[in-house]
């Protein structure tokens, strides 16, 4: 059975009582920990009691295939359903799955998290067509999930958002749910101690400034300037500190965005300053409105709308290919710097 995306928060809070197995995969490692932790809870509140909880590791599937059938029709010596957790999973667990789904009897949820897997992956395959298994998709956050995810956790705690820090925070947070979770419990923390209850742009930039967005201003800026030897420095350090490519994937198209804008409101004799002002989250001054200026010169309109189109094939390239997401990221900015270079040696 394949779990759409709009059917998964009901399945989650009531899981369907004919699924004896559900497959969690996908590209957000912290969403499918996230969701295989809700999935369990339904069938047992401490995930620690050693009566009704089980861990095991794909690779002991693959020696054992008949273990997970087995666990399945185990009883609890304390009484109550039990939970198979099977992680980390892969290819190797299909022959168990397969065995489970031929058990005759047991009443266990087996919960099995896998990392991304593609259309043709057996396992993937397994569990959307079997009446008694379950695919679960996770895949990272888009800007509009993002944004709820923000707005609801600040709303929990009696607190809104500023639109402006809002623009900010997303465009700063990548798409995996348990680092995003960090970053916003990491936020609330320091404003549950002020008076105010609006999460402001100095709130959000005193927080998150320093971690969450790590040498990505700097790939942004030698990507639109065309500045290839100070881009591979640049995409060097972000990712040798842990930065999230799909993450840099969006920070690159907000600014081309912001760009995209502003370049739209002046070619139809609209005042430049205005447009500048709807571009939220850019200061009045300094060396960022300077940057912004000097990439306004080199990417008119038609670039900016091909740079556009060249953004987003490469997130859905890091959502569908299986491709490494840092290669997709790496070769989108290496064809952005290449087209602004260009643009400036023509001038």
């Amino acid at each position: 059975m394949k779990i759409e995306a709009r059917q998964v928060e009901a399945f989650l809070k009531k899981p369907d009582p004919k699924v004896r197995g559900v497959v969690i995969y996908g590209n957000d490692d912290g969403l499918v920990a996230e969701r295989a932790v809700a999935l369990a809870r339904t069938i047992c509140d401490d995930l620690k009691d050693p009566f009704r909880v089980v861990d095991i590791a794909g690779d002991v599937l693959k020696q054992d295939p008949a273990r997970l059938a087995d666990e399945f029709g185990a009883l609890s010596m304390m009484g109550g359903r039990r939970v198979i957790r099977v992680r980390p999973a892969g290819e190797e667990s299909v022959a168990a799955l397969e065995n489970l789904v031929e058990a005759t009897a047991g009443d266990a949820l087996i919960i099995v998290e896998a990392g991304n897997l593609t259309p043709r992956s057996n396992l993937r395959t397994l569990a959307e067509t079997e009446a008694t298994l379950a695919a679960m998709p996770c895949y990272m956050d888009n800007e509009a999930a993002l944004e709820g995810l923000v707005e609801g956790a600040a709303r929990a705690q009696g607190m809104t958002v500023e639109p402006d820090a809002l623009d900010w925070i997303v465009e700063r947070l990548g798409g995996d749910r348990g680092q995003t979770r960090g970053e916003i419990d990491k936020l609330l923390l320091y404003k549950g101690t002020d008076a105010g209850k609006t999460i402001t742009l100095e709130d959000a930039m005193a927080v998150l400034g320093d971690t969450a967005s790590i040498g990505i201003d700097d790939v942004i800026a030698a990507t639109f300037d065309g500045e290839l030897v100070a881009l591979d420095r640049a995409l060097d350090r972000v990712f040798a500190e842990g930065g999230n490519p799909v993450q840099l994937v969006r920070s690159l198209q907000r600014h081309a965005d912001q760009l995209h804008l502003v370049s739209g409101h002046a070619a139809k004799g609209g005042n430049l300053e205005g447009a500048m002002f709807k571009a939220r989250g850019l200061p009045r001054g300094g060396p960022v409105r300077q940057r912004f200026e000097r990439h306004l010169r080199t990417w008119p309109l038609p670039r900016l709308s091909a740079a556009l189109s060249t953004i987003l094939e490469a997130e859905i390239e890091c959502k569908r290919t299986g491709l490494p997401d840092e290669a997709i990221a790496r070769r989108l900015c290496l064809r952005l710097g290449q087209a602004a270079r260009s643009a400036k040696a023509r001038r």
